[in-house]
This record gives C-alpha cells, structure tokens and sequence, in this order.
C-alpha cells in the first residue's frame, strides 16, 4: 500500500503595504496641477479684460431684461385679472377642476388676494377659500352641470354637508354653493334658515360676466371683520 504524499498548504500571499508616500505623491501633482490651470487662467483673463468687461456688460442686460420681462407680466396679469369674464356657455364647457379655478380666478378678481382652489380629495365640502377685502372668510362649493340648466338639479344633500363642515371644519364667515345648473325647489328655503347663499346660472352670469364682485350680488352677508380700503 502506498502512502499518498501529504498536501501541500497554499501559501499565503504577503500583502503588500501601500506606501503612504505615494498617496501624498498624488495629491501634490493634483493640486499642483489644479493651482497651474488657476493661474493659466487668471493670466490669460487678466491679458484680455476686456472680455471680463463684455461679459459682465451681458450679464446685466440680460438681467435687466429678465426684470423687465417680470414686471410686464405682473402687469399683464394684474389687467387680466381685472377684466376677467367668463360667459356662461365658457363655464359649461370645463371640467369641473377648472371650474373651481374659474370661481377662484373671480374672487381673485374681486379683490380675494389670498383665493385659492382646495377642491379635491378630503376637502371636507370647500372647493374654493378666499378672504375678501372686509376680512370675511369665505368658503365655497361648486357643483359643475356639463348641459347646465338641463343637468341634474342640486339637491339639499349637497347642503347638508356643506352646512356641516364650512363654519365648524372652515371657519367660514360666508357659505356659498355656486353652479352653472340649477338647484331644486327645497334648497331655498335651506339656504335662509342656515344664512347659506346659493348661486345659482343666472346669479352665476352676472358675476362670471359682469365687473361687479359676488359680495354686491347677495344679500344677507356678515358685517366686515375690517374696513376695506377700497370702502
């Protein structure tokens, strides 16, 4: 019987150690060559400053006509929003996310610097919030009708809850549910006993096509929480 030779172990690979020299090595040309290239640079800018000089004289007319452009915009925008109008077959025609932003477009036009749409999931029953200029709050619901006047009618429900959550959720001074339809017969009287204001298509028009703001139009507003400047 022969005896097998015994296995050999592998060696171990002696690790080399990195010699620190020659990391600092490299850091020195790096650096040595990242201060040539500043200098290059800074002596190549200084024997042709007149570059320096021309680029500095297009940077600013390209921020002054930046500013300009700004202003004329704001400007634009400004006149816009004062003569908004919206005719009522315009307000049919939009999907009713953008006629929650026609409405807040209005109030902003009328003055509501802070008007915002918030109509979305969880609204709680606002779809549109603005703070008039007499300090009221106002929060309103707007119910869209694609065939208008021959959609379905806005019913009480739709009251209910908006009765429910503007004042205690919103803290509401003014409720209002806006729609370019109708409401049925038994919203009225609702509307009066909980001192809600219903907008109806014809009311809708006036405002969406007229200059005058929607605190004109309806009746039996809360007194102003502050003078108007306006006033």
């Amino acid at each position: 019987m022969t005896r097998r030779p015994p296995a050999r172990r592998p060696r171990r690979r002696r690790s080399r150690k990195k010699d620190p020299g020659s990391d600092l090595l490299v850091v020195l040309v790096v650096t040595a060559a990242a201060i040539g290239l500043v200098v290059m640079a800074v002596t190549w800018l200084l024997a042709h400053w007149w570059i320096l000089v021309a680029a500095g004289v297009v940077g600013a007319a390209a921020g002054g006509w930046w500013l300009y452009q700004r202003e004329q915009r704001a400007q634009w925008e400004a006149v816009r929003a004062r003569g908004l109008r919206y005719a009522l077959s315009q307000l049919d025609g939009l999907h009713h996310r953008q006629f929650e932003h026609a409405i807040r477009d209005l109030m902003h036009r009328d003055g509501c610097a802070d008007a915002q749409q918030v109509g979305g999931s969880g609204d709680n029953g606002a779809d549109v919030k603005a703070t008039d200029p007499f300090g009221r709050l106002w929060v309103i619901q707007c119910k869209h009708r694609r065939n208008g006047l021959g959609g379905s009618a806005v019913g009480t429900p739709d009251l209910h809850v908006l009765n429910g959550t503007a004042r205690q959720l919103h803290g509401a001074d003014v409720v209002v549910l806006v729609t370019n339809g109708r409401f049925t017969s038994k919203c009225p009287p609702l509307a009066r006993s909980q001192k809600l204001h219903l907008v109806d298509r014809r009311l809708l028009a006036e405002w969406a096509g007229g200059s005058r703001p929607l605190w004109d139009l309806l009746q039996r507003l809360p007194p102003p929480r502050r003078s108007s400047a306006a006033s």
